[in-house]
């Protein structure tokens, strides 16, 4: 069997929702472990407030990784729009190694632009003005500061808020600014770009200055597992069931 790698997004995990987690660890348990590497391109959680939350679920997703990587799976997480407070403390916990926001890496011998993606949403001005401040040096600072119980509040609002927000935009408000996709991977020198967050699973051909060229679009784990498999042969999009609860 040849060499492969998995990448995931946008699980949105939460100790509401344990089917998805349970698609997790199934996932983790009987198909990753058998791969090169698993690449986690952020949102793994719905919401993330600090690594000193250390409830008994958030324990038990890092467990989970933490038991693959010492398979010998390597794990790379790379932060998305609801976990971008994830630190050093929990990365060791669950054996991840952090990335950058954007990293090129090479897959099977294709330079492959990685991202979560939300920064090529620029057609959302509202959220992109909040990222360009979540991104920063201070804001998260600050966050951290306050209290457990305070962070638990402000997420608990800033999801309402959310969710009150996308109902108003429209979808291609929410998706990916074509202009800007092009730029981003022109500007990485790369023919393929691998990024979740619109939580629209497709692999989008293009033609990049006269060169082929694709755009993989992972997708959420609302409903299933979405998975997308490289090998050195071919590509593709796995949705994976979830299973009944005992």
């Amino acid at each position: 069997m040849s060499a492969f790698t998995y990448f995931i997004s946008d699980l949105h995990l939460c100790a509401e929702r344990p089917d998805i987690s349970q698609c997790l660890f199934t996932f983790l348990q009987e198909q990753a472990v058998h791969a090169e590497a698993l690449y986690v391109l952020g949102d793994l959680f719905e919401a993330w407030i600090g690594d000193d939350d250390l409830s008994e679920f958030n324990l038990s997703i890092a467990d989970a990784f933490k038991t693959l990587a010492d398979s010998g799976v390597k794990i790379y997480f790379i932060h998305g729009n609801r976990d971008f407070l994830v630190r050093n403390q929990f990365a060791q916990r669950a054996g991840f190694t952090l990335l950058p926001e954007q990293i090129v890496v090479d897959l099977y011998g294709t330079p492959t632009l990685l991202m979560h993606g939300d920064e090529l949403c620029t057609r959302d001005v509202v959220y992109q003005k909040f990222r360009r401040k979540a991104r920063g040096w201070w804001w998260p600072r600050l966050v951290l500061a306050l209290p457990l119980s305070t962070r638990r509040r402000i997420a608990a609002s800033g999801r309402k808020t959310s969710k009150k927000n996308h109902a108003k935009l429209t979808m291609d408000i929410m998706d990916v600014t074509p202009e800007d996709v092009i730029k981003a991977m022109e500007a990485h020198k790369v023919t393929r770009l691998i990024h979740g967050h619109t939580h629209r699973p497709a692999i989008h051909p293009l033609n990049i200055n006269g060169q082929a060229a694709e755009r993989i679009v992972l997708g959420d784990w609302y409903d299933q597992g979405s998975i997308l498999k490289v090998s050195t042969e071919k590509r593709e999009l796995i949705n994976y069931k979830f299973h009944p609860l005992a």
